[in-house]
């Protein structure tokens, strides 16, 4: 009796089946587009800035512009320690950026501990007023803080900027570090309790120091409002408080003429500290950030 041996059956999904190293890799064609103008749209103007600083006065204005310059010049940047004005702005930019940053925490510090810790009546209504503040454009207030500084005698000062620039950060600010404090533990704020901490201490040696990320996060944020802003700081800060922002254009835009190669090297190097921050702080601005966003 001869045993007869049957093969196994093959279905058809193990028919169709090919090796992982025989398989045709698919080029992701839209993925690759899509890297590349968001590329072009993110790098294509910082490239074009870094080109017009480096290219001579009389090349410039030439039609059609090139793309790379035939040649090259670092005079526009040497002109930059030969313009003692630009100082006096990056000053100004400074002391109002620094000041609108450290109020700013500590104001949306207390104010998002209490939004995230306490229960108390008008506590949501309250939460949700701060937020809905930020659907009103800025430049419609402006006129009505030209007015009010102008009555207080704080116009033309950089109280009216710091006071500016932190009035209209806060309420991100304040839900920013009230999402962050939502992550730390109850527990954690019940155990000092019991071991009689106050809650000036358990502020500020117990909460602050954990909630470094998110503070950090925050101050970079109001920094960045107030080095970046134009038309507050042009309004209200006045020819002897301006920064630089208005201070670029007030020196290098005229009425007939603009002077396009050095106003393009100056933005290149007032950039500098806001980029030399975010990469010294960077892991602390995606762990505040992140955090923040586990819980709200």
């Amino acid at each position: 009796m001869t045993a007869v041996v049957t093969a196994p059956a093959i279905t058809p999904d193990q028919r169709t089946e090919v090796p992982l190293n025989k398989r045709r890799r698919r080029f992701p064609v839209g993925s690759a587009i899509t890297v590349v103008v968001i590329g072009l749209f993110t790098f294509g103007p910082a490239y074009w800035v870094l080109m017009t600083a480096l290219t001579p006065t009389d090349a410039v204005y030439q039609f059609p512009p090139r793309l790379w310059p035939k040649h090259f010049t670092l005079t526009h940047f040497t002109q930059l320690v030969h313009t003692p004005v630009l100082f006096h702005y990056l000053i100004n930019s400074l002391v109002v950026s620094i000041v609108t940053a450290i109020l700013t925490v500590l104001v949306s510090a207390y104010t998002g501990y209490s939004f995230s810790k306490f229960r108390y009546r008008g506590r949501r209504t309250l939460m949700y007023l701060i937020l809905a503040s930020q659907m009103f454009p800025q430049a419609v207030l402006l006129i009505t803080l030209y007015l009010l500084f102008s009555q207080f005698g704080l116009l033309n000062s950089y109280a009216a900027l710091i006071l500016s620039f932190t009035t209209f950060t806060l309420p991100l600010c304040v839900w920013m570090l009230k999402g962050f404090f939502d992550t730390v533990p109850d527990e954690l704020i019940e155990a000092a309790k019991v071991d009689g901490a106050s809650q000036w201490t358990i502020i500020h040696r117990i909460l602050m120091p954990v909630s470094a990320p998110g503070l950090i996060a925050t101050g970079m944020f109001a920094f960045i409002r107030g080095w970046n802003d134009f038309i507050f700081a042009l309004t209200l800060g006045g020819p002897d408080h301006f920064t630089l922002p208005p201070g670029l254009a007030n020196h290098y835009i005229g009425e007939f003429e603009t002077a396009w190669p050095e106003l393009m090297a100056a933005s290149l190097v007032v950039s500098l500290p806001v980029v030399i921050a975010f990469v010294l702080l960077q892991k602390y601005l995606v762990a505040g950030l992140t955090s923040g966003a586990v819980k709200g």
